[in-house]
């Protein structure tokens, strides 16, 4: 595609931990490899009062921690602080924009604004922008979530933005799609020929979806509390999982293609039914336990108060079209579970036939797992003959056809998932980017489940930190005859 990149990002939420721990790192690392736009300045932008020593100061010991050791090189470090600038902002006060305008100056290169903060600040913030001229036909803006709470509030915030910036300078984050394996599986999907005739109804018995954490609440009790398992990740990761799964081929990898067959997908979701809504959904929050060997606290001692919040949600979804008709989708999200784990498994169905039936066993269906995190691996489960003389009769045993992404690559750098956004945000490409049909549509179905749990005095089923969430989550696949994939 034709890029167009910028000679300047504005950087919101520079002194934040996402900043230390994945931003500053990843332009870094785009700088280190000659990536940059060579002319390219960066100018954070925080409430903490800093010049732009003290800022480079700052950015130097994130970059000392958060760096691999591996990565760090002093003279392209010193080369890249050198691109670095602060300028003091506070989002809620419009006095703080007009030095923000003045530290940037000219900006017919071109400016990209990444804006990392809270939703109640959004509307301020683009205001602020507008009005000192930050938001004219030269600039682009990316948002980091979470945008809104539910539909209401994300049109709210997607009607602010889309008063300084359309929809074509509109870059909507969500750092999965930045993700070297999530990415593989359009190219799984769509550059390999032997999927496609059996990746549909016809073939495809039901699909998993997990993401599951080992951490509580740690630094983020406040946004926790007000958000949830459903907002916090199944109304933007899983769904997004869910869309590349089931999405239609596109004509080309481009971010009108590729977002318009999304879009499709989330359109064709089965809205669930306030009574539909305990049958099919189950939510959790983690109690005392043990992970990784250690006790840990329940969430209502760490939060410090009791609370009804979520933890842990599982979902038995439909896609309603052709292809999907009849297919479970099964999503599964939690914190303190037994492993970390972003993993999709999706189990294909039975042979219509045994040839072996009652000398080699049980035939298992086929799977395929598409492991996110921590590794990053395809595997593909399939029958095969035990070696032997056969003479009591063929033997079969499930074997692994295992793609390790990191062995194969080896010689490849596995890049942080904010470097491909950062610099897809710099150069003009919205390919891995969400679009507002696609964020509002994904809203409307988390809300309706949402308003089923209000309807249905629905609340949070403890269970034990370390395991897989409560046991009622075990009981929404079996009532199928499925088993969650936890090995």
């Amino acid at each position: 595609m034709h890029r167009n990149p910028v000679a300047k990002l504005l950087l919101f939420g520079a002194t934040g931990d996402l900043a230390q721990r994945m931003l500053l790192p990843s332009l870094y690392g785009l700088h280190a490899d000659g990536l940059l736009p060579e002319e390219l300045t960066i100018t954070g932008a925080a409430r903490h009062e800093h010049d732009d020593k003290d800022y480079r100061k700052f950015a130097k010991k994130a970059l000392d921690e958060f760096l691999p050791e591996d990565r760090k090189d002093e003279s392209a470090i010193g080369t890249f602080l050198d691109r670095i600038f602060y300028q003091p902002t506070d989002l809620s006060d419009p006095a703080s924009f007009q030095p923000l305008a003045d530290k940037i100056g000219d900006i017919s290169g071109g400016l990209a604004i990444y804006l990392s903060t809270a939703p109640s600040l959004f509307e301020a913030a683009i205001e602020g922008l507008h009005k000192v001229g930050l938001a004219g036909e030269t600039v682009r803006v990316g948002l980091e979530k979470p945008l809104g709470y539910d539909l209401e509030t994300s049109r709210e915030i997607n009607d602010s933005v889309a008063k300084a910036f359309p929809e074509d300078r509109t870059y909507r984050i969500d750092h999965y799609l930045g993700k070297e394996t999530v990415q593989n599986i359009l190219a799984l999907r769509f550059g390999n020929s032997f999927f496609e005739p059996v990746w549909n109804a016809q073939g495809i018995d039901n699909v998993q979806i997990t993401i599951s954490e080992t951490v509580g609440l740690e630094e983020r009790a406040g946004y926790y509390e007000t958000a949830g398992a459903l907002r916090d990740m199944v109304a933007n990761h899983m769904l997004q999982l869910l869309a590349l799964i089931a999405m239609e081929p596109p004509a080309r990898f481009e971010g009108t293609d590729v977002r318009d067959e999304k879009s499709k997908v989330f359109r064709s979701l089965r809205m669930i039914k306030p009574e539909e809504v305990p049958h099919v959904t189950v939510t959790g929050q983690y109690g005392e336990g043990a992970v990784k060997g250690k006790f840990v606290k329940s969430y209502s001692d760490e939060l410090g108060q009791a609370s009804t919040t979520e933890t842990f949600v599982a979902i038995k979804a439909h896609v309603d079209n052709w292809r999907w008709q009849g297919v479970p989708f099964y999503l599964r999200t939690g914190k303190r579970m037994a492993t970390r784990r972003s993993e999709i498994a999706i189990q294909f169905k039975a042979v219509p036939h045994s040839m072996f039936a009652g000398r080699g066993g049980l035939l298992q269906p086929n799977m395929l797992i598409i492991r996110l995190q921590p590794e990053e691996y395809i595997q593909l489960l399939v029958m095969a003959k035990e070696p032997g003389l056969d003479r009591e009769g063929v033997r079969l045993r499930e074997v692994p056809l295992n793609l390790s992404m990191d062995a194969e690559f080896a010689g490849s750098r596995r890049r942080i998932a904010y470097e491909r956004l950062l610099l897809d945000l710099i150069e003009g490409d919205q390919t891995l980017f969400v679009r507002r049909d696609e964020v509002e549509a994904q809203w409307t179905w988390i809300d309706a489940i949402r308003e089923g749990w209000k309807a249905n005095a629905m609340k949070p089923k403890s269970y034990a930190s370390g395991s897989w969430g409560p046991s009622a989550a075990i009981a929404l696949t079996e009532r199928d005859g499925v088993t969650w994939q936890d090995d």
